[in-house]
């Protein structure tokens, strides 16, 4: 693609907005605005990078006070599995946040373990609006299991908060792709737009090279994830295919109606290894 940024960037810009103090404040009171005291001395970002790199959900893990605030972006394409993600997501981070405080899991004294909070943004337009995500309620029927996990399903925010800001910016970035397809023009009318409408207009200002390079190597990421998609879909048609035909040549050699020499004349297709499995399948059937 002519004009595209080439680059191993592994950030996004959920990750990279937030990674700033000021606006991760801003995030913090717009989820508990009831909080004016908080500062930005007393939020931590403790995400763990590289968990999940498959550029379908961005993660950021924060704490403030005695708060474990955890959110995952869930874009365009909405999946249950997000929950389990965070599931694993949360177990990692509590493991690693024990292991920075030097904290002793197996003495006697009680560890000191913050509050969580599980938040999934969704930036797609989706119609179903849930307002939680629940592991029991997706997975185990609603039962009252051993474990359970509950998340807030995020879909806007109050006013012009920065949550709403940043779900407006991915909105107008959907709808420039949709138009421009995956080009720089997309990128840079997305800028141009968010910053005339005042979304998220200060960072884009003193960032606008770096959300750039951000986004231009979204593209990469995204191409390359749905060429695997692709060859994954045919490699499983293929097998599917080969697991039919080897039944095919099973049901008929059993029916008589050609004999094991004749395989390879009449079903080129079948390598000598297929064959060799489809002789042992045969004579384990009569």
């Amino acid at each position: 693609m002519q004009g595209k940024v080439k680059g191993n960037v592994k950030d996004s810009i959920f990750c990279n907005l937030f990674r700033i103090k000021k606006y991760l404040l801003q995030l913090y009171q717009a989820l508990h605005p009831e909080d004016a005291g908080m500062t930005e001395e007393g939020l931590k970002n403790i995400t763990i990078n590289h968990v999940f790199t498959n550029g379908i959900y961005n993660d950021l893990c924060f704490t403030a006070g005695g708060r474990l605030i955890l959110m995952l972006e869930a874009q365009s394409t909405w999946s249950v599995n997000v929950i389990i993600r965070m599931f694993i997501y949360l177990a990692q981070t509590y493991h690693e946040y024990f292991k920075g405080n030097s904290t002793n899991l197996y003495g006697s004294k009680k560890a000191v373990m913050p509050e969580p909070e599980l938040y999934v943004v969704y930036t797609g337009d989706r119609k179903k609006r849930q307002e939680y995500i629940s592991l029991s309620e997706e997975y185990f029927g609603g039962k009252n299991t051993n474990i359970e996990l509950k998340a807030k399903v995020i879909y806007g925010g109050k006013g012009n908060d920065i949550l709403e800001q940043y779900i407006k910016f991915t909105k107008v970035y959907n709808g420039q792709v949709k138009e421009h397809g995956r080009t720089k023009k997309a990128v840079i009318e997305t800028i141009r737009i968010c910053k005339n409408e005042n979304l998220l207009k200060e960072y884009l200002e003193s960032r606008e090279k770096e959300v750039v390079g951000i986004m231009m190597a979204l593209f990469d990421q995204e191409e390359v994830f749905d060429t695997y998609v692709k060859s994954e879909r045919r490699e499983a048609a293929k097998e599917a295919e080969r697991r039919t035909r080897k039944e095919t040549v099973v049901q008929l050699l059993k029916a008589g109606r050609c004999s094991v020499n004749e395989i390879g004349e009449l079903f080129p297709q079948l390598d000598e290894g297929d064959i060799i499995e489809i002789k042992q399948e045969f004579m384990q059937q009569v």
